[in-house]
């Protein structure tokens, strides 16, 4: 990654001891940090489109991983949860459109409004999630 500072930096603190699920988030981790790469590089709006682009694919992708093991296991705060994330695909796909529409830049406030809230939902919801999972025997 060159001499750049990552936005995000990976730590066991983050891991909710699903297997699956840690692996998709030091991948989303990855992602991000590139995204913060190419905004720190001035890159074009055309390059940043399409990192955001592979962002919020594997974010719907990771979203439907924890759904499905909720559904699975009957994890009582689905709801919840499921709202966590559809306001999360809402936020991103709204920027998308006006990035592509030549509305909008990618920030520094946009980075760190999705590491902040990749880093909250990972400690909180999907810590609940882990656990409950783990206590049905999923690891």
């Amino acid at each position: 990654m060159g001499g750049m500072m990552s936005l995000f930096t990976w730590n066991d603190d983050l891991c909710v001891g699903v297997a699956e699920i840690d692996n998709q988030h030091r991948k989303l981790v990855q992602l991000i940090n590139g995204l913060h790469d190419h905004m720190l590089a001035g890159d074009a709006r055309e390059i940043m489109g399409k990192v955001l682009d592979r962002v919020i694919e594997y974010t719907g992708f990771h979203f439907t991983t924890e759904e499905r093991l909720m559904k699975a296991h009957g994890y009582p705060h689905a709801a919840a949860h499921l709202h966590e994330h559809e306001k999360l695909v809402a936020t991103a796909t709204d920027l998308q459109t006006r990035l592509n529409s030549g509305h909008a830049l990618i920030t520094a406030e946009t980075m760190i409004f999705l590491k902040e809230w990749l880093y909250h939902h990972i400690m909180e919801s999907d810590q609940l999630l882990g656990k409950y999972l783990n206590s049905k025997g999923v690891v």
